[in-house]
């Protein structure tokens, strides 16, 4: 009886980003003789020999670069909805196999600055999954606000940022809301605040004291024209880092309130939404 063959080696992908928020794939399949292709299939959705629709599923060809190399570029003009997309290379075999990452350059995002002029902010970042695999999380935001600086004070904390695909009006204001049924914030009713704030051309800042915040989560949102305008999410979306939350963490402050002291400081969220965790400490 002849013995199974051993698995296929992983299939190792280099990838680039630039500053306009593209990615290039370099692909090593040294043995590939015909047509390939890169297909980004969206977490959550069935198999990728299936048939997926177009808004699951995104295929780049792999075009020969060097000697033992395919290449595949996923420009910004392509569209990429939000969610983690994970990565396959399908060679000429016709078996889709999935990519792990190999040398990954995303030195351009860092000091990314989109001009805004699309009205909207994409970002692809590519990163290795727990089993070791390669995945893109993409982000399509219109409008955006990008949370660029944290201050953290004993009594609260000031957001400086920057809106893009929208204009910042007097009567801006920013707006904290307890997520539902999550402490006293989200279960009594009240669970929204307003705070001012202060803006000049597509930068912003405000402060958020902590003294008036129920125990709770409270996820943080601008509203760039006030009541007449749309409501944004604040997240931190321009740099290379792909999950803020084991990364960024943030020491938190005890504060005196109505419903008692507690614990509060900012965190960002699985999303890399910016929100605020306010914890009760026994008296």
């Amino acid at each position: 009886m002849t013995p199974p063959a051993p698995p296929a080696a992983p299939l190792r992908a280099d990838c680039i980003g630039d500053s306009a928020g593209g990615l290039t794939f370099d692909v090593a399949a040294r043995r590939n003789t015909g047509a390939a292709l890169l297909v980004l299939r969206r977490r959550g959705t069935d198999a990728v020999d299936a048939v997926d629709s177009a808004a699951d599923t995104v295929s780049l060809p792999l075009a020969p670069a060097a000697e033992g190399r395919l290449r595949a570029a996923l420009p910004s003009s392509v569209s990429l909805p939000e969610g983690r997309w994970d990565a396959y290379a399908r060679l000429s075999d016709g078996r889709p196999r999935r990519l792990v990452p190999g040398v990954t350059d995303l030195r351009s995002l860092a000091e990314r600055i989109p001009s805004g002029l699309l009205g909207h902010v994409a970002v692809r970042i590519p990163y290795a999954t727990r089993q070791g695999n390669l995945t893109v999380r993409s982000w399509l935001r219109a409008p955006h606000a990008e949370a660029v600086e944290l201050r953290l004070a004993s009594g609260g904390l000031t957001v400086r940022g920057r809106v893009y695909g929208t204009q910042l009006v007097p009567g801006a204001d920013a707006e904290l809301r307890a997520r539902p049924g999550d402490g006293e914030g989200g279960r009594d009713g009240a669970g929204v605040h307003r705070v001012e704030v202060a803006a000049e051309r597509t930068e912003f800042a405000f402060t958020v004291p902590y003294d008036g915040l129920a125990p709770g989560l409270w996820d943080l949102w601008l509203r760039p024209a006030g009541d007449a305008g749309p409501v944004v999410r604040l997240a931190r979306l321009l740099d290379d880092v792909a999950d803020k939350n084991p990364v960024l963490t943030f020491p938190r402050a005890r504060v005196r309130t109505p419903h008692g002291p507690v614990e509060a400081g900012p965190y960002y969220t699985r999303d890399n939404d910016l929100s605020l965790a306010v914890a009760p400490l026994e008296a």
